[in-house]
């Protein structure tokens, strides 16, 4: 099956206007969340955003096909919110520890056995938790953030996110290690467990 959003393009190269509505309503906010890792407040996101959608109506015939219309939208996303300006630098830099904060060992397995979702669950729903780890998301480094909300929230696969940040696979790794260990850090120290 190929990519349904490949149809709302062709829709849109011949002045579609429902077609247009179509895509912004599947991205909007979905890209709105991607720029919000990149800049500094939610306006300078929504700028970013609206710049991103004027882009692919003048850029549409560049779409060739090569990646899905996702990953091509976020891609002029990600680089109309560098051009805007990015916080931290792209590769994040080890520590000597890094994760072997007390939840990893040397290998980098887990230190103690992770307590299973479902008595996490009997604490709160998934509704509560998602809502918790989205408070979380702005108090992580922008490139960790970013990272995280590629890969854990829109589903991005590792390739695509080293492609859309210019990052090493190895750095991909490190950040979204850091992202879910500092997540998880916080929600355990919320909920009193750590």
């Amino acid at each position: 099956m190929g990519d349904p959003d490949v149809e709302l393009l062709d829709a849109l190269r011949v002045g579609d206007d429902a077609a247009f509505a179509t895509l912004v309503g599947r991205y909007h906010t979905r890209m709105l969340r991607l720029a919000e890792a990149f800049v500094p407040t939610r306006a300078v996101a929504e700028e970013v955003v609206q710049d991103t959608w004027l882009g692919v109506v003048k850029g549409i015939h560049r779409f060739e096909g090569r990646s899905s219309v996702k990953t091509w939208l976020f891609r002029i996303l990600v680089n109309r919110a560098k051009a805007t300006g990015m916080r931290e630098p792209r590769n994040a830099a080890l520590d000597d520890g890094d994760g072997l904060d007390g939840r990893f060992d040397a290998g980098g397995h887990w230190a103690e056995p992770l307590e299973p979702w479902a008595s996490i669950d009997a604490r709160l729903d998934a509704t509560e938790i998602a809502r918790r780890v989205k408070e979380c998301l702005p108090k992580l480094p922008d490139a960790q953030r970013q990272v995280l909300i590629l890969r854990d929230i829109e589903g991005a696969d590792s390739a695509e996110v080293c492609d859309l940040l210019k990052i090493s696979a190895t750095n991909q790794r490190v950040l979204l290690h850091r992202a879910r260990s500092h997540v998880r850090g916080m929600l355990e120290l919320e909920l009193g467990r750590g």
